[in-house]
């Protein structure tokens, strides 16, 4: 499944964006008091050569673009932006250009760490404020900035509106690079998950007041393996028509998609971005346009549909038809025509009237990919010829080998012809196309594999194509664990040379197609898969458009990927819930210990009560029953009277991205993953006591009470360190304590074993010798280890390995904050806020009288019973609350190890 989300996607298909000249970054004073307050973060201006030089005296004249880099971004990938933007202001002879602007947020883990996200929203509030001042009395003043965010610089962008003192007018625009909108990839602290709270709320109550401020929002498809494209999708709202969400392998002259760092230096998705800016200015003030709707025009024509034609605001509806043209009528249902060295124009007429009553529509198809128009209606009813038409080149679309033109007849009963021009060609050799049909005749269905097929079924139709056009209705489509492989092998004929075959999967209810282009004859292979589930309210199926050539076979053949396919999928969209059940079955496991201790006196294996123990059928049935109830209006009322947060179940599947099966196949990887850690734990510390051993001999090691006066003083010393510094950073010191603990722990166990089996096998010949010396030999060492203090010491090695197990998770969760912490050292010795700061205080005091523990103690407590059983219902809100919010696994475990320290003296 890893395997599959991170290595198979398709090649990397962007070319790689060069700067002509040495790119240089200018430091932009800021305010002493915005400097003082904010001391890691800084705003650059980018320039190259010349223009850098020009501007070192920030007399500006361009329009703002401010570039807000993403979780550990730099603020040098706004070069990419800022060097495409030049070249195409040098083309205009710089009548307009862009001053592109940067935050340097000193390559924060905003991603994994939500503390510093308010800090970074309101530092680019201020930086907004001083690019504006620098356009001050100039003649074109800019009244707003333009934003472009990559990854988690886009939420802080949209969080900008949160902000009290903030005015909305000061954005007029904001480009969204693979910006997770919906939730955190990682949800590791509070902070983190409360901000995106913050941010959608904000969004979808004040929906309203946003529609002057455009946002687009570009995903990287599926080379982005770090923020999957569902993520990047902006909420739907009925109110908000100024919002919109692609992904970068549907952007026309693009076509590709991205990983995560590539979108903010792909070529191609960067001159679509460029050249919107370009058609987003207004002439009269020479910045950005403040008309929404223009802006979304903008938008649609450079990242949803390209009609191959430049932008214009408001095209003519009609254009004269001029030039000494021939004029050339068809009657044919089918048309092809090959240009090569024409010297000579020509006007193709279609007339309708016979047409209508035996076909639907009318496609066109021209591979000159030039920008002029080409393709017109007449409404003359009395001759093939007319001078006056309307240009439907604007209905166009461009695809990477040609523009199509498919028009429904009934859409247009005052058109008499449709008219093809054919420019005189020196030089240009291509080819256009032209054929009525019915619809019923070109669209076939073909029915997808059922969710639960596991690859073992298959479905296959052949085309015998006499047209341009199929189109392949894919039913029962629409879910987003569904995947599989669709096989397009192409037959033709003669083997004359043909342009490419172009094979779109078109999913109509988000922007995400996907284009092959493949040559004829040949077997294309396309990957189907779905970003996003479909709607409720949408019931067109996704289908699969094959612009053919007119005498090949096309045999469509689908199949599921793998048997695994399920696995894939659950893998891509709910990696980020491995840890809680991983967690899950360490603490059934826990409980399971806790048990055999108190019925046995025992303490067992971890793998053994793993599997004894940990079974989905103990928590799920539980969670599956309260997210059905919740269903009901009167069991909702209840749930919220109790102040109880809403199951992450229900708020997966609201967004069809749930069912059971997905945590029953999560639950089984949790078991795995489990079993072998603490295979790798076991496994590791009898080699390191092993060699250990071999090494060194040591002494014996000495119980001391539970509480001590040294105990004591770590405590408080490492619960300073966490007040003063970094909570992780505590938790790290106290586990690597107690490991060293368990460490040593193991090597005496082994040593004590050692002792018992040389003394088992030479107690038959020495027993006179050893009574006989009784008298001479130290108390300490009158006897071997008996068997009692043996198993005593195995049965709390066994429980010190299973604790090591789970709060090395624990850790693994606090790292993040750890590492923020030591990258900001130099400017704050306390991490502020901290997210586990009173976790970890918690956590040093029970770690600190586990090590002096032993299963003695635990066995004869009156709260074992309520201790074993304590980890089941934990196991199952872990489960319930932590999917979506990872930083609520540590409380449960450290609840269960505080009843464990309890048992100790009670």
């Amino acid at each position: 499944g890893v395997r599959d989300v991170m290595f198979l996607y398709e090649e990397n298909r962007c070319s790689m964006t060069y700067m002509y000249e040495y790119p240089e970054y200018l430091k932009i004073k800021l305010p002493k008091k915005t400097a003082r307050r904010y001391p890691a973060y800084e705003l650059y201006l980018y320039g190259e050569g010349s223009y850098a030089e020009e501007n070192k005296n920030l007399l500006l004249t361009g329009i703002p673009v401010l570039f807000l880099p993403g979780n550990a971004g730099s603020y040098k990938q706004v070069r990419s932006l800022g060097s495409i933007a030049l070249r195409k202001a040098e083309d205009v002879d710089f009548k307009y250009h862009f001053n592109f602007f940067s935050v340097n947020f000193n390559e924060e883990l905003v991603a994994l760490y939500g503390g510093s996200l308010q800090r970074q929203t309101k530092f680019v509030h201020e930086c907004i404020k001083v690019i504006l001042k620098l356009y001050k009395d100039r003649e074109f003043a800019p009244s707003s900035v333009a934003i472009v965010g990559h990854s988690m610089g886009g939420l802080v962008a949209r969080a900008l509106l949160t902000l009290k003192n903030f005015k909305p007018e000061l954005i007029n625009l904001l480009i969204t690079q693979a910006t997770p909108h919906v939730a955190p990839v990682m949800p590791l602290d509070k902070y983190l998950t409360d901000f995106y709270t913050a941010v959608n709320n904000h969004w979808i109550l004040k929906a309203q007041d946003l529609r002057n401020l455009t946002t687009l929002s570009v995903a990287g498809g599926f080379r982005d393996y770090q923020v999957r494209s569902g993520l990047a999708f902006l909420p739907r709202l009925s109110q908000h028509d100024s919002a919109l969400s692609v992904v970068s392998s549907a952007v026309p002259r693009a076509w590709a998609s991205t990983d995560h760092l590539s979108i903010v230096w792909c070529k191609e998705l960067i001159l679509a971005t460029i050249r919107a800016f370009f058609d987003l200015i207004d002439e009269n003030t020479r910045q950005i346009t403040e008309d929404p709707k223009k802006r979304m025009s903008v938008l649609n024509h450079h990242f949803v549909r390209h009609p191959a034609k430049m932008f214009e605001e408001n095209p003519e509806v009609f254009t004269h038809l001029t030039g000494a043209f021939n004029w050339i009528t068809v009657k044919a249902s089918k048309w092809t025509y090959s240009v090569y060295n024409d010297s000579d124009g020509k006007y193709f007429s279609f007339p309708l009237a016979s047409h209508r009553k035996s076909y639907s529509h009318v496609y066109c198809e021209n591979s000159m990919l030039d920008t002029s128009s080409w393709i017109y209606g007449c409404m003359n009813t009395n001759s093939s010829m007319c001078l006056e038409a309307a240009d439907l080149s604007w209905r166009a679309e461009l695809l990477p080998t040609t523009k199509v033109v498919m028009l429904k007849l009934l859409d247009y009963p005052s058109l008499s012809h449709i008219v093809i021009q054919v420019p005189p060609a020196v030089g240009n050799k291509y080819t256009l196309g032209c054929e009525f049909f019915k619809e019923d005749s070109r669209t076939v269905q073909l029915p997808v594999t059922h969710l639960f097929s596991f690859g073992f079924s298959s479905s296959k139709l052949v085309l015998n194509s006499t047209g341009l056009l199929y189109n392949v209705q894919l039913q029962h489509f629409n879910q987003i664990y569904q995947a599989f492989k669709i096989y397009i092998d192409s037959h033709c004929q003669s083997l004359k040379e043909r342009k490419p075959s172009v094979y779109r999967l078109h999913i109509p209810w988000s922007y995400e197609d996907s284009i092959t282009v493949a040559k004829v004859p040949s077997l294309a292979e396309i990957s189907a898969k779905l970003h996003m589930a479909q709607p409720h309210s949408d019931s067109s199926p996704p289908e699969l458009n094959i612009y053919s050539s007119p005498d090949c076979q096309y045999e469509v053949s689908k199949t599921s990927s793998s048997p695994f396919i399920l696995v894939f999928q659950i893998v891509r969209f709910h990696a980020g819930a491995f840890p809680v059940y991983i967690v899950s079955n360490i603490l059934l496991t826990y409980g399971g210990q806790l048990s055999t201790l108190k019925s046995t006196g025992q303490c067992s294996d971890f793998s053994l009560v793993l599997v004894r123990t940990a079974k989905p059928y103990k928590v799920e049935p539980l969670i599956s029953i309260v997210v059905f109830l919740q269903g009901f209006n009167w069991f909702r009322e209840i749930w919220e009277s109790l102040s109880l947060p809403e199951v992450d179940a229900a708020v997966l599947s609201s967004q069809d991205a749930w069912f059971p099966l997905v945590s029953l196949i999560l639950f089984l990887f949790g078991t795995g993953i489990a079993y072998w850690s603490g295979v790798f734990f076991s496994t590791s510390l009898r080699l390191f006591s092993s060699l250990w051993l071999t090494l060194i001999r040591p002494t014996e090691l000495q119980k001391d009470k539970l509480i001590t006066p040294s105990t004591l003083c770590g405590m408080i010393s490492l619960a300073l360190v966490s007040w003063t510094t970094c909570g992780a950073f505590a938790v790290l010191i106290i586990y690597l304590q107690y490991f060293l603990c368990t460490f040593l722990s193991s090597v005496f166990h082994f040593q004590d074993s050692g002792h018992s089996k040389e003394t088992s096998q030479n107690s038959s010949t020495h027993t006179v010798r050893a009574q006989s010396s009784v008298d001479s030999i130290p108390e300490a060492t009158q006897s071997p280890p008996n068997s009692t203090t043996l198993a005593e010491a195995v049965n709390s090695l066994k429980m010190h390995i299973t604790v090591l197990n789970l709060f090395t998770w624990i850790v693994l969760l606090n790292l993040p904050s750890l590492i923020y912490w030591l990258k900001n050292l130099r400017y704050n010795v306390r991490l502020d806020p901290d997210p586990c700061r009173s976790t970890a205080i918690i956590l040093i005091g029970i770690l600190e009288i586990l090590m002096n523990a032993s299963t003695s103690e635990v066995k004869s407590s009156k709260l074992l019973k309520i201790a074993a059983k304590v980890p089941l219902p934990l196991s199952v809100a872990m489960l319930a609350f932590g999917r979506m919010h990872l930083y609520r696994v540590p409380h449960f475990v450290t609840f269960s190890l505080l009843l464990h320290v309890l048992c100790c003296f009670v």
